[in-house]
């Protein structure tokens, strides 16, 4: 190379502080600079015009001050990928979650018949606040725990794509739209109309009623439970599992929120679960407490219990009651019994202490109940 030609090229490279510009021999600008990671990086194409070549180096320094540089390759696959459609992102994402079986088909179903249609073939990066919002509008209004439970789908699948730094922050931040707004106020059964409950159902479900009504089970936690599970010497009941159902096949997994916990029987109760353990349950350990009629090695569904149930609480006089308001009523009680937020949080297997504090609430006020019935008592 003659001197006269590398004394063009030198006078052709522009001297600055950051990046470097030269002009090739087509008349085009190209820039390139040293990145944070001691690497050149090229801009991906020449310049027209040695303003753009600067105003790209300028872009690129300014990312590095604000400590947003990524090499420019992985900015492109970025792009990319924010405009993969919502679609198969949310596929790739359910597909790689670690779920009960159970969760898995509700976040599909949640998926299949609320999201998906909305937002299949729209691009992440197209998914707005305004869209977001325009959508969790139009879903029925009626269903408050629907509702928010599958905007909350909705909001993970995004918070995941801002991990992915497909997204600079998630659309989904409409207020207290996650939350579940409580319609149907708590009314406990009280401690007559459990007895009653009780006597109207069949006497092998006596125990069923006491101990979920008593000690606050969830359905799928009774329907689980073994003989070597209860220790009625102790008073207590080990919850180490839980059954739910996919269709008509049960599936047993920990409990929900993955919490197994010990929970102390009242002692009132342990004559009916004694003489159940003699009557109804197997000699073996793992002899389910409440099997399903004709076959003891299967555990007893909902239906079965609710068919039951629908007369009880008839005769009962609360046909308000669903089966898992003895569950309410358990925490109510304890509540009343003088069990803090955290008691209660361990005695019902809650991760939170809202539903907790929600319990203490009603338990005030039926503690004031008790104390209006009082002053009748004495005359006042």
């Amino acid at each position: 190379m003659s001197r006269r030609v590398r004394e063009r090229r030198r006078m052709t490279r522009a001297k600055r502080d950051f990046g470097t510009i030269r002009k090739r021999a087509n008349g085009r600008y190209q820039a390139y600079y040293m990145g944070p990671d001691q690497g050149f990086h090229r801009a991906p194409s020449t310049f027209q015009t040695k303003s753009d070549a600067e105003g790209w180096l300028a872009a690129e320094r300014r990312l590095i001050q604000n400590d947003e540089w990524s090499p420019a390759r992985s900015r492109r696959a970025k792009v990319r990928r924010a405009t993969e459609a919502f679609g198969p992102y949310a596929e790739a994402w359910l597909a790689q979650r670690e779920l009960k079986q159970r969760t898995r088909a509700l976040y599909r179903r949640q998926l299949d018949r609320f999201i998906l249609p909305a937002f299949a073939e729209m691009s992440l990066r197209d998914i707005t606040l305004p869209v977001v919002r325009t959508w969790y509008t139009g879903l029925d209004q009626t269903r408050p725990t629907q509702r928010a439970h599958v905007y909350s789908l909705l909001r993970a699948i995004l918070n995941e794509a801002v991990r992915d730094d497909i997204l600079a922050k998630n659309p989904c931040t409409i207020r207290s739209a996650g939350i579940a707004k409580r319609q149907r106020p708590i009314d406990p059964a009280s401690p007559e109309e459990i007895v009653t409950l009780m006597n109207e159902m069949p006497h092998r479900y006596w125990a069923f009623v006491l101990i979920a009504a008593w000690c606050g089970l969830r359905f799928g936690e009774l329907a689980e439970l073994r003989r070597g599970d209860v220790d009625v010497k102790a008073g207590l009941i080990h919850v180490r599992r839980a059954v739910t159902w996919d269709h008509s096949t049960p599936v047993v997994g920990t409990p929900k929120n993955g919490q197994q916990r010990s929970v102390s029987m009242p002692p009132h109760i342990g004559e009916v679960v004694s003489a159940h353990l003699v009557r109804f349950v197997g000699r073996s350990t793992d002899a389910l407490l409440f099997p399903a009629v004709g076959d003891n090695t299967r555990q007893i569904h909902s239906n079965t219990v609710r068919r039951h149930w629908l007369k009880a609480r008839e005769a009962a006089g609360r046909p308000d009651m669903r089966i898992h308001d003895l569950r309410h009523t358990g925490a109510v009680l304890a509540a009343l019994a003088g069990a803090t937020p955290k008691e209660t949080m361990d005695r019902l297997g809650h991760l939170t202490a809202e539903a907790a504090m929600r319990y203490q609430h009603v338990a005030r006020g039926r503690d004031a109940e008790i104390a209006a019935k009082l002053s009748e008592l004495a005359g006042y």
